[in-house]
């Protein structure tokens, strides 16, 4: 009996990826195996990438706070254990939105805590 091979599913699998790899540099787009490693490099790259971002996010906001902070002659530190002595809860998120694009009501927030 002659060797039965699912050549339609196998094909599928490799045309997913070579379109999933389109736009790759080199080889990384059209040759199969570079294209597959490639593929699950990325992969991976995405999984870590997805923490990294949050952390980043987190630097940046903390990074606008200070900022924010020490144009009222405070340092970051000073501010957020101040907010949190007088029980002000907000996010370093918000905070750092408010240092940004509306520094009236952050300067709102520093006086409330002064």
């Amino acid at each position: 009996m002659p060797r039965s091979v699912n050549a339609v599913a196998s094909r599928a699998r490799r045309k997913k990826i070579l379109k999933a790899t389109k736009g790759y540099w080199g080889r990384g787009s059209n040759v199969w195996t570079v294209a597959k490693n490639k593929y699950e490099k990325g992969l991976q790259y995405a999984y870590r990438d997805r923490k990294q971002k949050k952390r980043e996010f987190r630097r940046l906001w903390i990074t606008r706070i200070n900022a924010g902070a020490r144009e009222h002659g405070l340092s970051y530190s000073d501010l957020m254990g101040k907010l949190s002595k007088s029980n002000i809860e907000m996010n370093r998120k918000v905070l750092a939105d408010l240092a940004m694009n509306h520094p009236e009501a952050f300067k709102a927030v520093v006086d409330k805590i002064k």
